[in-house]
Protein backbone atom coordinates (compact mmCIF):
# COMPACT_ATOMS: atom_id res chain seq x y z
CA UNK A 1 0.00 0.00 0.00
CA UNK A 2 0.81 3.44 -1.02
CA UNK A 3 2.48 5.28 1.89
CA UNK A 4 0.01 8.41 1.31
CA UNK A 5 -2.89 6.15 0.30
CA UNK A 6 -2.48 4.47 4.12
CA UNK A 7 -2.11 7.86 5.87
CA UNK A 8 -5.17 8.61 4.54
CA UNK A 9 -6.88 5.74 5.39
CA UNK A 10 -5.40 5.67 9.10
CA UNK A 11 -6.24 9.40 9.66
CA UNK A 12 -10.25 8.49 8.61
CA UNK A 13 -10.09 5.21 10.87
CA UNK A 14 -8.93 7.18 13.77
CA UNK A 15 -11.65 9.36 13.07
CA UNK A 16 -14.46 7.29 13.08
CA UNK A 17 -12.74 5.70 16.46
CA UNK A 18 -12.80 9.12 18.16
CA UNK A 19 -16.68 10.23 16.99
CA UNK A 20 -17.46 6.07 18.55
CA UNK A 21 -15.52 7.43 21.72
CA UNK A 22 -18.12 10.49 21.75
CA UNK A 23 -21.17 8.67 21.73
CA UNK A 24 -20.50 5.80 24.49
CA UNK A 25 -18.49 8.18 26.67
CA UNK A 26 -20.90 9.76 29.75
CA UNK A 27 -20.02 13.38 29.46
CA UNK A 28 -22.70 14.15 32.61
CA UNK A 29 -21.23 16.11 34.63
CA UNK A 30 -20.42 15.10 38.58
CA UNK A 31 -22.71 17.92 39.97
CA UNK A 32 -25.48 16.89 37.90
CA UNK A 33 -25.91 13.45 38.88
CA UNK A 34 -25.58 14.04 42.73
CA UNK A 35 -27.83 16.37 41.99
CA UNK A 36 -30.38 13.78 40.23
CA UNK A 37 -29.78 10.97 43.34
CA UNK A 38 -28.38 12.80 46.44
CA UNK A 39 -26.00 10.13 48.16
CA UNK A 40 -25.71 9.64 51.88
CA UNK A 41 -23.85 12.33 53.95
CA UNK A 42 -20.69 11.64 54.48
CA UNK A 43 -19.73 10.01 51.18
CA UNK A 44 -17.21 11.79 48.90
CA UNK A 45 -19.12 14.23 47.08
CA UNK A 46 -22.28 14.21 48.55
CA UNK A 47 -24.10 17.28 48.93
CA UNK A 48 -24.55 18.11 52.82
CA UNK A 49 -28.56 17.76 53.55
CA UNK A 50 -28.13 20.20 56.29
CA UNK A 51 -26.33 22.83 54.51
CA UNK A 52 -27.99 26.61 54.89
CA UNK A 53 -26.77 27.08 51.39
CA UNK A 54 -27.94 27.30 47.72
CA UNK A 55 -29.83 24.10 46.80
CA UNK A 56 -28.91 22.08 43.73
CA UNK A 57 -30.88 23.12 40.19
CA UNK A 58 -35.03 22.91 40.45
CA UNK A 59 -36.89 19.78 39.10
CA UNK A 60 -39.83 20.63 36.43
CA UNK A 61 -41.94 20.79 39.62
CA UNK A 62 -40.19 23.70 40.91
CA UNK A 63 -38.55 22.11 44.02
CA UNK A 64 -35.45 22.07 44.52
CA UNK A 65 -33.43 18.36 43.53
CA UNK A 66 -31.93 17.82 47.12
CA UNK A 67 -33.79 19.52 49.86
CA UNK A 68 -32.26 21.50 52.74
CA UNK A 69 -33.97 22.09 56.44
CA UNK A 70 -35.12 25.46 54.81
CA UNK A 71 -36.03 24.85 51.75
CA UNK A 72 -38.89 22.32 52.97
CA UNK A 73 -39.78 23.93 56.09
CA UNK A 74 -40.55 27.05 53.56
CA UNK A 75 -42.48 25.24 51.20
CA UNK A 76 -44.37 23.52 53.74
CA UNK A 77 -45.22 26.69 55.88
CA UNK A 78 -46.42 28.36 52.50
CA UNK A 79 -48.81 25.13 51.58
CA UNK A 80 -50.05 25.40 55.29
CA UNK A 81 -50.80 29.15 55.18
CA UNK A 82 -52.73 28.53 51.51
CA UNK A 83 -55.03 25.02 52.76
CA UNK A 84 -54.72 23.43 56.16
CA UNK A 85 -52.07 21.38 58.19
CA UNK A 86 -53.34 18.41 56.99
CA UNK A 87 -52.47 19.06 53.76
CA UNK A 88 -48.94 20.18 54.44
CA UNK A 89 -48.38 16.87 57.32
CA UNK A 90 -49.19 14.99 54.28
CA UNK A 91 -47.03 16.17 52.05
CA UNK A 92 -44.23 16.09 54.43
CA UNK A 93 -45.12 12.53 55.03
CA UNK A 94 -44.48 11.77 51.50
CA UNK A 95 -41.43 13.62 51.07
CA UNK A 96 -39.92 12.50 54.01
CA UNK A 97 -41.51 8.85 52.61
CA UNK A 98 -39.48 9.14 49.26
CA UNK A 99 -36.87 10.19 50.68
CA UNK A 100 -35.32 9.29 53.46
CA UNK A 101 -32.53 11.43 54.28
CA UNK A 102 -34.89 14.25 54.42
CA UNK A 103 -36.19 12.83 58.14
CA UNK A 104 -32.73 14.14 59.53
CA UNK A 105 -34.79 17.34 59.78
CA UNK A 106 -38.37 16.63 59.17
CA UNK A 107 -39.24 16.50 62.81
CA UNK A 108 -38.12 20.22 63.95
CA UNK A 109 -40.13 21.16 60.60
CA UNK A 110 -43.08 19.40 61.76
CA UNK A 111 -42.78 21.32 65.38
CA UNK A 112 -42.63 24.24 63.45
CA UNK A 113 -45.87 23.61 61.66
CA UNK A 114 -47.50 22.60 64.71
CA UNK A 115 -46.04 25.66 66.61
CA UNK A 116 -48.02 27.81 63.64
CA UNK A 117 -50.83 25.83 64.12
CA UNK A 118 -51.69 26.82 67.72
CA UNK A 119 -51.27 30.74 66.63
CA UNK A 120 -53.76 30.24 63.12
CA UNK A 121 -56.81 28.53 65.25
CA UNK A 122 -56.76 30.64 68.50
CA UNK A 123 -55.27 27.55 70.99
CA UNK A 124 -58.05 25.67 69.66
CA UNK A 125 -55.82 22.64 70.70
CA UNK A 126 -58.64 19.78 69.73
CA UNK A 127 -59.05 21.63 66.31
CA UNK A 128 -55.13 21.62 65.99
CA UNK A 129 -54.86 18.05 66.90
CA UNK A 130 -58.09 17.26 64.32
CA UNK A 131 -55.74 16.36 61.96
CA UNK A 132 -53.73 13.46 61.04
CA UNK A 133 -50.15 14.31 62.72
CA UNK A 134 -48.19 11.54 63.03
CA UNK A 135 -45.68 11.98 60.72
CA UNK A 136 -42.30 12.64 61.49
CA UNK A 137 -42.21 10.86 64.81
CA UNK A 138 -45.32 13.13 65.66
CA UNK A 139 -42.95 16.36 65.66
CA UNK A 140 -46.61 18.53 64.81
CA UNK A 141 -48.20 17.74 68.33
CA UNK A 142 -45.34 17.95 70.19
CA UNK A 143 -44.92 21.40 68.58
CA UNK A 144 -48.10 22.42 69.14
CA UNK A 145 -47.84 21.12 72.83
CA UNK A 146 -44.66 23.22 73.24
CA UNK A 147 -46.55 26.44 72.10
CA UNK A 148 -49.66 25.97 74.08
CA UNK A 149 -47.92 25.32 77.21
CA UNK A 150 -45.60 28.24 76.45
CA UNK A 151 -48.60 30.94 75.98
CA UNK A 152 -50.15 28.95 79.37
CA UNK A 153 -50.65 31.95 82.20
CA UNK A 154 -51.33 28.35 84.20
CA UNK A 155 -48.75 25.76 82.72
CA UNK A 156 -48.61 24.05 86.14
CA UNK A 157 -52.20 22.96 85.65
CA UNK A 158 -52.94 23.00 81.98
CA UNK A 159 -49.71 20.45 81.56
CA UNK A 160 -51.66 18.21 83.12
CA UNK A 161 -55.26 19.12 80.55
CA UNK A 162 -53.46 19.09 77.55
CA UNK A 163 -53.70 15.11 77.11
CA UNK A 164 -56.63 14.24 78.92
CA UNK A 165 -58.37 12.15 78.39
CA UNK A 166 -56.37 9.75 76.65
CA UNK A 167 -53.07 11.10 78.39
CA UNK A 168 -50.85 9.18 74.99
CA UNK A 169 -47.43 8.78 75.56
CA UNK A 170 -46.56 10.77 72.18
CA UNK A 171 -48.93 13.71 73.72
CA UNK A 172 -46.77 13.27 77.62
CA UNK A 173 -43.42 13.35 75.40
CA UNK A 174 -44.66 16.65 73.40
CA UNK A 175 -45.80 18.20 76.63
CA UNK A 176 -41.82 16.99 77.99
CA UNK A 177 -40.97 19.40 74.98
CA UNK A 178 -43.17 22.08 76.14
CA UNK A 179 -42.19 22.31 79.84
CA UNK A 180 -38.46 23.25 78.41
CA UNK A 181 -40.30 26.36 76.79
CA UNK A 182 -42.15 27.22 79.70
CA UNK A 183 -38.45 26.39 82.23
CA UNK A 184 -36.49 28.86 79.85
CA UNK A 185 -34.23 25.37 79.25
CA UNK A 186 -34.24 25.29 83.12
CA UNK A 187 -33.47 21.51 84.02
CA UNK A 188 -34.34 21.34 87.21
CA UNK A 189 -38.01 23.99 86.40
CA UNK A 190 -39.02 21.34 83.23
CA UNK A 191 -38.57 17.96 85.78
CA UNK A 192 -40.26 19.61 88.43
CA UNK A 193 -43.43 20.32 85.93
CA UNK A 194 -43.25 16.58 84.71
CA UNK A 195 -43.03 15.80 88.15
CA UNK A 196 -46.84 16.80 88.15
CA UNK A 197 -47.55 14.04 86.68
CA UNK A 198 -49.27 11.40 89.12
CA UNK A 199 -47.51 8.26 87.61
CA UNK A 200 -43.82 7.28 87.06
CA UNK A 201 -44.37 6.01 84.01
CA UNK A 202 -46.33 9.35 82.65
CA UNK A 203 -43.00 11.44 84.28
CA UNK A 204 -40.56 9.21 82.54
CA UNK A 205 -42.23 10.00 79.31
CA UNK A 206 -42.59 13.71 80.17
CA UNK A 207 -38.91 13.53 81.37
CA UNK A 208 -38.24 12.08 77.31
CA UNK A 209 -39.17 14.87 75.68
CA UNK A 210 -37.20 17.54 77.96
CA UNK A 211 -33.83 15.91 77.22
CA UNK A 212 -34.87 15.36 73.56
CA UNK A 213 -35.18 19.62 73.85
CA UNK A 214 -32.31 20.30 76.07
CA UNK A 215 -29.52 18.43 73.48
CA UNK A 216 -31.71 18.26 70.66
CA UNK A 217 -33.07 22.30 70.35
CA UNK A 218 -34.40 23.96 66.93
CA UNK A 219 -31.35 25.88 66.23
CA UNK A 220 -33.77 28.81 64.41
CA UNK A 221 -35.59 29.37 68.16
CA UNK A 222 -33.46 31.71 69.88
CA UNK A 223 -35.47 30.57 73.13
CA UNK A 224 -34.91 26.80 72.19
CA UNK A 225 -31.08 27.03 72.35
CA UNK A 226 -29.39 24.30 74.47
CA UNK A 227 -28.19 25.76 78.19
CA UNK A 228 -25.46 23.60 78.60
CA UNK A 229 -22.47 24.95 80.58
CA UNK A 230 -19.01 24.53 78.56
CA UNK A 231 -17.21 24.08 81.89
CA UNK A 232 -19.13 21.41 82.95
CA UNK A 233 -19.40 19.37 79.98
CA UNK A 234 -15.07 19.70 80.51
CA UNK A 235 -15.51 17.95 83.44
CA UNK A 236 -18.53 15.42 82.83
CA UNK A 237 -18.95 14.62 78.93
CA UNK A 238 -21.96 12.86 79.76
CA UNK A 239 -23.35 16.34 81.54
CA UNK A 240 -25.86 17.00 83.41
CA UNK A 241 -27.01 13.12 83.63
CA UNK A 242 -25.41 11.35 86.56
CA UNK A 243 -27.06 14.13 88.47
CA UNK A 244 -30.76 13.79 87.70
CA UNK A 245 -32.94 11.78 89.89
CA UNK A 246 -32.75 8.03 88.82
CA UNK A 247 -36.41 8.01 87.24
CA UNK A 248 -35.08 11.04 84.73
CA UNK A 249 -31.23 9.38 84.04
CA UNK A 250 -32.25 6.96 81.52
CA UNK A 251 -33.57 9.62 79.12
CA UNK A 252 -31.28 11.96 79.56
CA UNK A 253 -28.26 9.42 79.08
CA UNK A 254 -30.41 7.91 75.85
CA UNK A 255 -30.75 11.54 74.30
CA UNK A 256 -26.85 12.86 75.25
CA UNK A 257 -25.79 11.64 71.96
CA UNK A 258 -27.70 13.65 70.24
CA UNK A 259 -25.77 17.05 71.06
CA UNK A 260 -22.53 14.95 70.68
CA UNK A 261 -23.35 14.55 67.19
CA UNK A 262 -24.09 17.39 66.00
CA UNK A 263 -21.50 19.48 67.74
CA UNK A 264 -18.76 16.81 66.05
CA UNK A 265 -20.34 17.83 62.93
CA UNK A 266 -21.86 14.10 61.80
CA UNK A 267 -23.35 15.10 58.46
CA UNK A 268 -19.57 15.38 57.38
CA UNK A 269 -17.61 13.14 59.11
CA UNK A 270 -18.46 9.36 58.97
CA UNK A 271 -16.36 8.42 62.20
CA UNK A 272 -18.33 9.88 64.52
CA UNK A 273 -20.67 7.29 64.85
CA UNK A 274 -18.11 4.79 66.02
CA UNK A 275 -16.16 7.44 68.48
CA UNK A 276 -19.75 8.43 70.24
CA UNK A 277 -20.20 5.02 71.30
CA UNK A 278 -16.69 4.78 72.74
CA UNK A 279 -17.99 8.45 74.47
CA UNK A 280 -20.41 6.86 75.86
CA UNK A 281 -18.60 4.26 77.51
CA UNK A 282 -17.85 7.31 80.30
CA UNK A 283 -21.07 6.51 81.73
CA UNK A 284 -20.13 3.46 82.62
CA UNK A 285 -19.12 4.69 86.49
CA UNK A 286 -22.85 5.94 86.28
CA UNK A 287 -24.76 3.41 84.87
CA UNK A 288 -25.48 5.13 82.00
CA UNK A 289 -23.47 3.79 79.09
CA UNK A 290 -26.36 1.08 78.01
CA UNK A 291 -28.66 4.17 77.77
CA UNK A 292 -26.58 5.89 75.51
CA UNK A 293 -25.69 3.79 73.47
CA UNK A 294 -28.98 2.68 72.85
CA UNK A 295 -29.54 6.52 72.25
CA UNK A 296 -26.77 6.15 69.74
CA UNK A 297 -28.07 3.63 67.71
CA UNK A 298 -31.60 5.96 67.42
CA UNK A 299 -29.71 8.82 66.23
CA UNK A 300 -27.73 6.65 63.39
CA UNK A 301 -30.75 5.65 62.45
CA UNK A 302 -32.63 8.62 61.89
CA UNK A 303 -29.66 10.34 60.35
CA UNK A 304 -29.07 6.96 57.79
CA UNK A 305 -32.34 5.55 57.15
CA UNK A 306 -31.60 5.59 53.89
CA UNK A 307 -28.83 3.46 54.32
CA UNK A 308 -29.95 1.02 57.40
CA UNK A 309 -27.61 -1.88 56.28
CA UNK A 310 -23.83 1.15 56.87
CA UNK A 311 -26.37 2.11 59.84
CA UNK A 312 -26.16 -1.51 61.58
CA UNK A 313 -22.44 -2.06 60.70
CA UNK A 314 -21.69 1.18 62.67
CA UNK A 315 -23.10 -0.27 65.84
CA UNK A 316 -20.69 -3.15 65.18
CA UNK A 317 -17.64 -1.42 65.69
CA UNK A 318 -18.17 -1.22 69.33
CA UNK A 319 -15.82 -3.14 70.98
CA UNK A 320 -18.04 -5.24 73.83
CA UNK A 321 -21.50 -7.05 72.89
CA UNK A 322 -23.30 -5.26 75.14
CA UNK A 323 -22.59 -2.12 73.58
CA UNK A 324 -23.32 -3.64 69.72
CA UNK A 325 -26.54 -5.36 71.26
CA UNK A 326 -27.26 -2.17 72.90
CA UNK A 327 -27.02 0.06 69.62
CA UNK A 328 -29.02 -2.45 67.58
CA UNK A 329 -32.16 -1.95 69.90
CA UNK A 330 -31.45 1.92 69.16
CA UNK A 331 -31.64 1.49 65.37
CA UNK A 332 -34.89 -0.68 66.08
CA UNK A 333 -35.87 1.67 68.08
CA UNK A 334 -35.78 4.70 65.77
CA UNK A 335 -36.67 2.62 62.56
CA UNK A 336 -40.16 1.35 64.13
CA UNK A 337 -41.07 4.81 65.95
CA UNK A 338 -40.30 6.44 62.27
CA UNK A 339 -42.57 3.59 60.01
CA UNK A 340 -45.09 2.71 62.10
CA UNK A 341 -46.68 0.24 59.64
CA UNK A 342 -46.83 -3.95 60.55
CA UNK A 343 -43.55 -5.89 59.90
CA UNK A 344 -41.14 -2.76 59.47
CA UNK A 345 -38.73 -4.04 62.16
CA UNK A 346 -38.76 -7.01 60.11
CA UNK A 347 -37.82 -5.52 56.91
CA UNK A 348 -34.83 -4.06 58.65
CA UNK A 349 -33.49 -6.55 60.11
CA UNK A 350 -33.21 -8.19 56.80
CA UNK A 351 -31.38 -5.54 55.29
CA UNK A 352 -28.54 -6.04 57.97
CA UNK A 353 -25.81 -8.20 56.55
CA UNK A 354 -23.94 -8.57 59.74
CA UNK A 355 -25.01 -11.55 61.02
CA UNK A 356 -24.28 -10.97 64.53
CA UNK A 357 -26.44 -7.17 64.49
CA UNK A 358 -28.83 -8.62 62.78
CA UNK A 359 -29.24 -11.08 65.43
CA UNK A 360 -29.70 -8.75 67.88
CA UNK A 361 -31.80 -7.00 65.71
CA UNK A 362 -34.60 -9.62 65.59
CA UNK A 363 -34.51 -9.71 69.49
CA UNK A 364 -34.27 -5.89 69.93
CA UNK A 365 -37.62 -4.64 72.10
CA UNK A 366 -38.06 -2.92 75.54
CA UNK A 367 -37.62 0.70 74.15
CA UNK A 368 -40.92 3.29 74.61
CA UNK A 369 -42.41 3.96 71.49
CA UNK A 370 -42.27 7.67 72.15
CA UNK A 371 -38.63 7.75 71.69
CA UNK A 372 -38.21 9.86 68.73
Amino acid sequence: MQPRLFAIITAFLLGVLGLGAVAVTQWTPQAAVQAGAPAAPGVSGAPAAQSSGPAASPSPTGDPAVWTRSTLRNKLMAKMEATDPGVALAELDAISKKLPYTVRFCHPIAHELGHTAVKRYHADFQKVISFPHETCAAGYLHGAVEEMLNASANPEEDLLKLCAPANQGKCIHGVGHGTMFVAKQDVAKARALCNKFPTDSRKITCSEGLFMQLFGPDEEDEKAKANLDPAALAKDPLYPCKDQPSLFQSACFFYAPTFYLSSHDYANHENVYADALKWCLNGQASGGANDCSRGVGSRTMKYNLDREDWAANQCATAADSWQRKACTQGLMSYYTVNYTEAGAGSRLCSKITNKEIAGYCRTAGGLATTLD
